[in-house]
């Protein structure tokens, strides 16, 4: 008979945001839902033919071990898409955006450290910093993105953060973009008040119109590190992904990553690089944009049409979601959903600190176009 063992975890492991990406990646597991729950790609901008047609073209150094700091052709060509091109010191390849953020905080994070993120944002952003034991501190969002008059009161009252993070295109999970205002104002506290601002831009390439405003890595480059990935744009299966970022903090993160995973792997770098060089990208982003674009849309258009008084919610520009504020309890509200067919995701796994329970995260990306204007009507008639 096996022995049962009370393990005894590490105190970082206890913050439990995990189960929430464990419960949302269980969801789009079942064939009988309709799935506004996980921000997934949709598989129709997956390149299987010309991925295929690369592959049979590599020579042996695709599939050996690669330097920390990534190949040299891989970084160029990420490099060269980068509003602001990054030397050689400033850029690291890492194992998608995820990647990136467990090496900021190992590098910057000690137990108690201040971090301050969006309120809501990406849940594995508050997964990320709470296994260094940080205190996550969240700020509210807008239709502008980051409240950045609320950011500066908690810094004049005393706060000091050593991070900053922040979606700023069509961010996760409020489908917000900060305005080109907000941005030069944060960058302007980041340099006032000592702290370095993490700029996630997983969505950043996904604007229905293709139009993006200044990112903050070419706004500030001495204060902010860009974490990017290109799960979104090219597919999620090679894990691939990179940090920019000021010299002496892009070495630090490659110290961290060599006992982390060591490299990234050849063959997605590879890969990535040969897509950036045939022009193939900027076809594929193209298709994309227009496919989210048409999603959006029909989600946009299906909420005005069947929510009943007192429901709200954001307009994206881009990416893959929306997020609305309901009149009712979210959390519990999802649960009946499931029940009656529909996955959406409540909003308070979004938060740091329990709030959200009247938020809710839609996204569009990966629903079937025919199915989202009955996942919404359902989801309308138990609101």
């Amino acid at each position: 008979m096996a022995v049962r063992h009370a393990w005894q975890f590490a105190e970082r492991t206890r913050a439990g945001a995990g189960d929430g990406i464990a419960a949302i990646l269980g969801l789009l597991g079942n064939p009988d839902l309709i799935s506004f729950a996980g921000g997934f790609p949709d598989p129709r901008t997956f390149p299987s033919d010309r991925v295929a047609e690369l592959v049979a073209e590599l020579d042996a150094s695709a599939f050996q071990y690669a330097p920390t700091q990534g190949l040299e052709g891989t970084r160029d060509a990420i490099a060269g898409r980068l509003e602001r091109r990054p030397a050689d010191d400033e850029l690291l390849v890492t194992s998608g955006g995820i990647e990136a953020l467990e090496l900021v905080s190992k590098s910057f994070l000690d137990r108690g450290d201040a971090v301050v993120v969006e309120g809501p944002t990406y849940l594995g952003a508050i997964m990320a910093f709470r296994s260094f034991e940080a205190s996550v501190h969240p700020v509210p969002i807008d239709d502008e993105g980051l409240d950045v008059a609320a950011l500066a009161a908690l810094l004049e009252g005393g706060l000091r953060p050593k991070l900053l993070y922040t979606i700023p295109d069509h961010q996760n999970p409020g489908g917000v973009t900060l305005s080109a205002e907000r941005r030069v104002a944060v960058v302007e506290l980041a340099r006032r008040y000592g702290f370095l601002v993490v700029e996630d831009v997983a969505y950043r390439e996904l604007a229905f119109d293709g139009v993006a405003l200044e990112s903050l890595w070419s706004l500030a480059p001495d204060v902010v590190v860009q974490a990017g990935t290109t799960s979104k744009t090219f597919f999620p299966g090679v894990r691939l992904g990179w940090a920019a970022g000021p010299a002496e903090v892009v070495a630090q993160l490659v110290s961290a990553k060599q006992n982390t995973d060591q490299c990234s792997g050849a063959l997605g770098q590879r890969l990535f690089e040969q897509y950036v060089r045939r022009g193939w990208i900027d076809e594929q982003l193209a298709a994309s944009r227009s496919l989210y674009g048409r999603k959006a849309q029909l989600l946009l258009d299906a909420l005005s049409t069947s929510m009943p008084e007192g429901v709200h919610w954001t307009t994206p520009r881009g990416g893959f979601f929306s997020w609305l504020t309901l009149p009712c309890d979210a959390t519990e509200l999802a649960k009946r959903a499931a029940d009656g067919g529909v996955a959406v995701v409540p909003g308070a796994l979004f938060y740091p600190d329990g709030r959200g329970v009247e938020n809710m995260r839609l996204s569009f990306s990966m629903v079937d176009e025919s199915l989202i204007a009955t996942g919404v009507e359902k989801l309308a008639s138990l609101v």
